[in-house]
């Protein structure tokens, strides 16, 4: 046999050697424990115990005996179950058109290209012995085509021909990757300027943003679950949001439980900090009447009146706080629109995300927020067959009403009023 043949043929036993050493040390023990039982008895003497076959088998030892025959070599073997990837390859990327991108992946394939662009320094992957890795954009489709629909992962991962961890943890990876390179850069506030006078064009002055909370579903969290019951009887996680006149979120807040008033939650966000302080908006104010009123956002009866917050009156209305109502409505629905078409776009939040875990919850919820904004400030057309499903699969999770505060500054009362005067004289800048 020549050198390079024995080379490798060495090299292809490497790890039979280690069973072979592993079994003749088992059997080693064994003969050892015989003997000495036998040696016991008087039958056998020290000079008559076999050769410890153990202390000479070294490696290469095991490879002659590989290379004479007494041993076959086992050459190791990776198991993967054969997947089909054809309809990706070669139907999605290659024939579907914009209509059915959009319809599958909610976003034009330009859009999708330009998100995978963000994302791909932080998805890129490398070949292993066991598999190939997902390309970025087959791991962005996946992960977007499971939150856009109601599938399960194992419908997902046929759908793909990916086994149903891998579309687990493809949406877990995108999610993360949305979550720590683009909120800072997509659920911003953006210019102040236009969105005060986007809202003054519908009707109310001086505002920066309308805000709300809606109930995601959810199943019951193993811990603490009576606090995830909200006033429907189900279980859920708030979402706290500000959006802009356009219906874009400009600030989120993730994670509270069904049970916690959206009073409590606005009070123990980042968002209340930064309206006291009068750091989220330029110190600007204007003179309504004989009153100064800051940049404000609108909010519903569920949180209190204060200067920088607008809420409609309560109780039995005269004309002049009807009429106020209505202005201060017609602007603060964009933040339910805003809901709806995100729920619409995203179903998964509909479904009671039964595919993740309670930890993991936020982070989904917190990606498709980002996720909607691309698409509304990309002008990706919202389809009307969505809402339809969307309301379907939300049926069983009204939303709950929540309990109206009293709670009213002074100083707030007096904006209001002095509003509410304006509308009726027409004295108001809108």
């Amino acid at each position: 046999m020549e050198a390079t043949q024995l080379t490798l043929a060495i090299r292809s036993t490497l790890n039979t050697t280690r069973i072979i050493q592993q079994y003749m040390q088992h059997r080693n023990l064994a003969k050892r424990y015989r003997v000495r039982r036998r040696r016991q008895r008087g039958h056998v003497s020290d000079q008559n115990m076999d050769t410890d076959f153990s202390e000479s088998m070294g490696p290469a030892n095991a490879c002659i005996m590989v290379l004479m025959g007494q041993v076959h070599a086992v050459e190791r073997q990776f198991w993967a179950r054969e997947t089909s990837t054809d309809w990706w390859d070669r139907i999605v990327l290659q024939v579907w058109d914009d209509s059915q991108w959009l319809r599958n992946f909610r976003m034009h394939k330009g859009t999708f290209m330009e998100l995978c662009d963000l994302l791909s320094p932080a998805l890129r992957r490398m070949n292993t012995k066991m598999r190939a890795a997902l390309t970025v954009e087959k791991e962005v489709a996946t992960a977007l085509w499971k939150l856009a629909t109601p599938d399960s992962y194992r419908s997902v991962g046929n759908q793909f021909g990916v086994g149903k961890s891998t579309v687990g943890a493809a949406v877990m990876q995108v999610a993360h990757t949305i979550k720590d390179l683009l909120i800072s850069r997509v659920v911003t506030l953006g210019n102040v300027q236009v969105i005060v006078d986007g809202f003054a064009a519908m009707g109310f002055p001086k505002c920066g943003g309308a805000i709300d909370g809606t109930h995601i579903p959810i199943l019951a969290p193993e811990h603490q679950a009576a606090e995830y019951i909200n006033r429907k009887g189900y279980f859920s996680i708030v979402l706290q949001a500000l959006v802009d006149h356009k219906g874009r979120f400009t600030n989120i807040n993730v994670g509270w439980p069904g049970k916690v008033h959206d009073a409590r939650i606005l009070r123990n966000s980042g968002l209340f900090q930064k309206l006291q302080e009068v750091t989220l908006f330029p110190d600007q104010k204007i003179t309504v009447g004989d009153v100064e009123m800051p940049i404000c956002i609108l909010g519903d009866p569920a949180y209190p009146l204060m200067p920088w917050l607008m809420k409609p009156y309560t109780g039995s209305l005269d004309s002049s706080q009807e009429l106020f109502n209505y202005r201060l409505s017609k602007c603060r629905m964009v933040v339910e629109c805003a809901f709806g078409r995100l729920k619409a776009r995203w179903r998964s939040l509909l479904t009671r995300l039964v595919d993740l875990s309670e930890t993991n919850i936020p982070t989904v919820i917190t990606a498709c927020c980002v996720l909607h904004n691309i698409c509304e400030s990309k002008g990706e057309t919202f389809m009307a067959g969505w809402e339809v499903e969307a309301n379907r699969l939300a049926a069983g999770y009204a939303q709950p009403d929540t309990r109206a505060v009293r709670r009213a500054q002074e100083g707030a009362v007096r904006i209001r009023e002095a509003l509410k005067t304006s509308f009726m004289t027409g004295q108001a800048t809108v």
